[in-house]
C-alpha cells in the first residue's frame, strides 16, 4: 500500500491509514534517509493512538516508554548510533520486541537479525517537490 504525504496537514490522516493498514502487528519498522519524517510520522501515530506522554526521538537514549490514557506501554527505538547488534540486546531489545505492545522502531537495518519475524514495514521516501510516498508492507512471520 502507498500513501502520499504532501504536506504536515495530511500527516493525521496517513497516520489513521498506516494504524488501520497495520491491524494486529505490534512491531513497526520505520525505514528512511536521514530526515524523511520517521520520528515525524511516529509522533503522529502515537497522537493517533492517543498517547499522553510527550513523543520525542530516542536517539541518545535508544528506547523511550510512552503511556496511553489507559496505562498501556508504547515502545519508540532509535538505533542509528549503534555500533553492533549486542547494543540492542543490551537494553533488553527482545523482551520489548516479544513483549505484546507495540514497538516502533527507527533504523532497524541496524539490527536485521533481531527483528522478529513479524512486522510492519513503513518506507518513507522523500521526493523531488518535498512531498513524501510512504510504502507500507507487512510480514506475517510465515516466510522465516
Amino acid at each position: 500500500m502507498e500513501l502520499e504525504l504532501k504536506s504536515l496537514e495530511d500527516i493525521a490522516q496517513v497516520a489513521k491509514s498506516v494504524i488501520e493498514y497495520a491491524g494486529d502487528h505490534k512491531v513497526w519498522l520505520f525505514e528512511g534517509d536521514m530526515g524523511a519524517g520517521k520520528t515525524t510520522l511516529v509522533k503522529a501515530v502515537c497522537q493517533q493512538m492517543g498517547i499522553v506522554d510527550e513523543t520525542s526521538s530516542p536517539t541518545f537514549s535508544l528506547v523511550n516508554v510512552y503511556e496511553d490514557a489507559m496505562g498501556r506501554e508504547f515502545y519508540h527505538f532509535d538505533f542509528y548510533r549503534l555500533n553492533d547488534e549486542e547494543e540492542a540486546l543490551d537494553i533488553g531489545c527482545d523482551e520489548y520486541f516479544y513483549s505484546g505492545q507495540h514497538c516502533f522502531i527507527e533504523w532497524a537495518e541496524k539490527i536485521p537479525s533481531l527483528i522478529p519475524p513479524k512486522n510492519l514495514k513503513i518506507n518513507i521516501n522523500l521526493t523531488s517537490d518535498n512531498s513524501r510516498v510512504i510504502s507500507l508492507s507487512k510480514d506475517d512471520g510465515t516466510n522465516s
